[in-house]
C-alpha cells in the first residue's frame, strides 16, 4: 500500500451532539456544509466530500458543560484538544471560514494562526468546538506537498 493514494476514499465519522437543531445551524449555516439524509435525531453532512453524521444522544440540550475534550497535547506552543477532527482546506477557503467563524463570535480553542512558520509542514490552523463540545481543527497549507512533511 502506498503512503498517498491516487485518490482518497471518503471517510465516515459519526459524532454525538446534544441538540440536533444547534448542529443543523452550526454545520449547515455557520460552516456551510450541505445536508444529506436526515431524521429527527441525526443528519448526514457533506464534509468536504466526506460523510460526517451528527447523532443527537439523550433528550436534547441538558445545560451540562460542553466539553468533549479528553485531553490536550502540546503542539507548537499550544495545547491541542484531543480528540478532534476537521478538514485540510486551501488558504483562501481557510481565511474565508476563519472570517465567517469570527463574524458569529466563535470562541476559538486556538485562534487562527500559522503553525510551524518557516519550517517543514508550515500550515494555517484553528481549533474550535461545535455546539456539542466536539473539538474541530481546520488547516491549510500554502504548499499541499508539506501535508506529511517531517
Amino acid at each position: 500500500m502506498t503512503d498517498q493514494p491516487a485518490s482518497l476514499a471518503p471517510f465516515h465519522l459519526a459524532i454525538p451532539v446534544d441538540d440536533i437543531d444547534a448542529a443543523r445551524q452550526f454545520y449547515g449555516k455557520v460552516l456551510g456544509f450541505s445536508e444529506g439524509r436526515s431524521d429527527t435525531k441525526w443528519i448526514d453532512w457533506n464534509f468536504g466530500g466526506h460523510q460526517v453524521v451528527t447523532h443527537q444522544v439523550g433528550d436534547g440540550p441538558s445545560g451540562a458543560p460542553r466539553d468533549g475534550i479528553a485531553g490536550t497535547n502540546p503542539v507548537d506552543g499550544h495545547q491541542v484538544p484531543v480528540p478532534h477532527f476537521g478538514l485540510v482546506l486551501s488558504v483562501p477557503e481557510f481565511q474565508e471560514l476563519a472570517e465567517r467563524l469570527t463574524a458569529v463570535d466563535t470562541q476559538f480553542v486556538i485562534e487562527p494562526y500559522v503553525r510551524f512558520q518557516g519550517e517543514p509542514g508550515e500550515q494555517w490552523t484553528m481549533f474550535f468546538l461545535d455546539p456539542a463540545g466536539n473539538a474541530m481543527e481546520f488547516k491549510a497549507f500554502a504548499d499541499i506537498s508539506q501535508l506529511f512533511a517531517v
